[in-house]
């Protein structure tokens, strides 16, 4: 894509105050600290920025039931235990709590992505970015994985309404099952998914041989990868794989999930990609010009997920950041030495085989 695309991004203070439960793996806090690293670093300067919309009853009920979205509307900490069975009935559990300000939380998130996904087909951006969104893993009528409400199916079924094909594209150390699953049955979406497989690891789905069923058959690609996949392996086989995806499948708009807990050091993950590595998915997609939403994902490290959706904001906004983190009000998390990339770790092996021929 040339220098000066257009770019759309969204975020809304509302969405870094929630809290899981106590101990909970999954931080909204981040988005706080990650929105105040792009504003220090100036690149909100370089896009248009929105504060997000929530997303409608009508809207959630594209993909899910309705029943499903009555519940989440109405369930909070103080009800919770008064509707146990409905609880249990739509996966809300130790993984998937009932917070405060849960629908408002899930709506804003699902709100980014879908008006994101509009100003893609209306020809306004060239691309559009929620870092709030991602959570691949809620299905029809059910929570799961930390996630409630799929935005990226619904931002998904948004742009089908203006491209024959969508492309979808995860890179999160969990497979995308629940937008695999949305779309396994057609051939106008095709998903894509580079994720740790085996050893009981969740989901447990995205195997290399689930390819999709009826007019899906060979449209849901999967890369299962294994532990201390690195920037060598990772970089190399995501070229290759998505190079020939784009050149069959020719889509007319790409979402792409950026999940950092695929980076190193991740409390739940258990590869060790460097920023770099991991935003070079994102250049490489970004460069076959082709109107893309970019959202977040999984990414348990408060500080590396902040690091990371900064950076590729600004490769997004095709910007060079300074390795020193400038001042902002999260500065102290960056200890000890304040730099925005990390060190991979040097004492991870690489389980994956090294069929790969060449470095990226």
């Amino acid at each position: 894509m040339p220098k000066g695309n257009r770019v759309a991004y969204f975020y809304d203070d509302v969405l870094g105050k929630v809290y899981y439960a106590p101990k909970h793996p999954m931080k909204p806090p981040r988005l706080m600290m990650c929105q105040h690293l792009v504003v220090a670093y100036g690149l909100h300067k370089k896009m248009d920025v929105f504060k997000p919309r929530e997303a409608t009853p009508t809207e959630l009920c594209r993909f899910h039931s309705e029943d499903y979205i009555d519940f989440m509307s109405t369930v909070t900490p103080d009800n919770v235990e008064e509707m146990a069975l409905e609880a249990q009935k739509y996966g809300l559990d130790s993984d998937c709590p009932a917070f405060e300000d849960l629908a408002t939380f899930c709506n804003t998130y699902t709100g980014a992505s879908i008006e994101g996904a509009q100003f893609l087909n209306s020809g306004a951006y060239d691309i559009a970015i929620n870092w709030s969104g991602g959570l691949h893993h809620a299905k029809k009528s059910c929570a799961s994985g930390f996630c409630y409400i799929n935005d990226l199916v619904l931002a998904i079924l948004e742009l089908l309404k203006c491209h024959s094909r969508v492309l979808y594209v995860d890179i999160d150390v969990h497979h995308g099952d629940g937008v695999e699953e949305a779309f396994y049955l057609t051939d106008r979406v095709m998903t894509v998914s580079f994720h740790k497989y085996g050893d009981n690891f969740f989901p447990g789905t995205g195997d290399i041989k689930d390819v999709g069923e009826k007019n899906g058959r060979f449209y849901s690609v999967n890369v299962p990868l294994r532990d201390g996949t690195d920037d060598v392996t990772f970089c190399e086989l995501f070229k290759q794989v998505m190079s020939r995806v784009m050149e069959v499948f020719k889509p007319g708009a790409i979402v792409l999930q950026c999940g950092a807990d695929s980076l190193a050091h991740d409390r739940l993950g258990c590869f060790n990609l460097s920023l770099k590595g991991h935003a070079e998915a994102v250049k490489f997609m970004k460069n076959f010009g082709v109107p893309m939403l970019v959202t977040g994902g999984g990414g348990y490290t408060k500080a590396n997920v902040s690091r990371c959706w900064t950076y590729e904001t600004a490769v997004l906004v095709d910007e060079e950041l300074d390795d020193e983190i400038p001042a902002n009000k999260f500065y102290e998390y960056y200890k000890p030495d304040h730099k925005l990339h990390m060190a991979v770790s040097k004492d991870m092996a690489n389980h994956n085989a090294k069929a790969i021929s060449r470095s990226p």
